[in-house]
């Protein structure tokens, strides 16, 4: 009996060790998963802010209030991108767990404003890289500068009493930002299909993914989906048509501001490329999401499992 029972106390001692050991382990990796969340989102964080301020610094023109306010434009989108990609619920960002969406539009954006802050620089500081990216810049926007192009309309609607240089680097900067974004929507159109985009393998979680979007308003979810890629779609090919005008009564007010700021040029350049392409990746990715939908309900379909549910 006496054997028995140091027997038996053994086995729970370990029983016990194993318990704790399997609960220190379950902590740690806890402890794991949040510090590598908040350490991901302080990089993204980072990136974000030193993205804002990149044509502040390549571009030697500005006051001490317009880098005040570049600074705190940088500090609020990098607080932003923390808060969104810290937290467990979903704010505004869409797409936060499906990459590679937004990654190609941080890049995209990225480098958009680095080349076109490179452009720009150029007229003042010459360097061979410099020389190399205007070179660039000025063969693709004469390509694109043809009757009835979102470049000849911009270059009308914000440079149509210039000449000259300046004339030759809006029309630089306008194709070259226009450029990026046609191989934007190319390249995430080939990461789409290359990973299969969003993967069947794993869960889409609506919510987080698409905030903004509630499947349970009414109507069918994949009806939606398809109308409102439908409509992006349209806008982000109506916009580089719809930009130039906008900007053209803009300039009527805002003149000094528009036309003499390298600053405010690269800016307006940038984003009437990169939303138009934008939208255009938000119609691809609800498209995608509405096939995804459809395959699901065909494979519950034929295998008579429970209807879909929404995650």
């Amino acid at each position: 009996m006496g054997k028995i029972e140091a027997e038996f106390r053994n086995k729970r001692t370990q029983a016990g060790k194993s318990a704790r050991q399997c609960i220190g382990r379950c902590l740690d990796r806890g402890a794991g998963a949040v510090f590598s969340k908040f350490s991901a989102a302080a990089v993204r964080a980072i990136l974000m802010m030193f993205m804002v301020a990149t044509p502040s610094i390549m571009l030697s023109e500005g006051t001490a209030d317009s880098a005040q306010i570049v600074v705190l434009l940088a500090l609020f989108a990098a607080a932003l991108t923390f808060v969104e990609y810290a937290s467990t619920y979903p704010g505004l960002v869409e797409f936060r767990d499906a990459p590679p969406f937004n990654r190609v539009r941080f890049l995209s954006l990225f480098i958009t404003l680095f080349l076109l802050s490179l452009i720009v620089r150029g007229t003042e500081s010459h360097s061979t890289f410099t020389l190399f990216v205007q070179a660039i810049g000025l063969v693709v926007g004469q390509a694109m500068d043809f009757p009835y192009s979102p470049v000849r309309l911009l270059i009308l609607s914000i440079a149509a009493e210039d000449g000259g240089e300046r004339l030759e680097l809006i029309r630089a900067t306008a194709g070259m930002s226009y450029l990026i974004s046609l191989l934007t929507l190319g390249i995430f159109v080939i990461l789409t299909r290359a990973y299969v985009w969003p993967r069947r393998t794993e869960a889409f979680n609506v919510w987080v993914n698409l905030p903004t979007f509630d499947p349970t308003a009414g109507g069918d979810v994949v009806t939606r989906l398809e109308r409102d890629a439908r409509v992006n779609v349209i806008l982000g090919f109506l916009l580089p048509f719809l930009i130039p005008l906008v900007a053209s009564q803009a300039a009527q007010v805002f003149a000094p501001i528009a036309l003499a700021s390298p600053l405010t040029l690269v800016w307006i350049i940038t984003l009437w490329a990169f939303l138009p392409a934008s939208l255009f990746m938000r119609g691809i990715a609800m498209g995608r999401i509405a096939g995804m939908i459809q395959e699901k309900r065909r494979q519950h379909r034929v295998s008579g499992d429970a209807p879909l549910q929404f995650v």
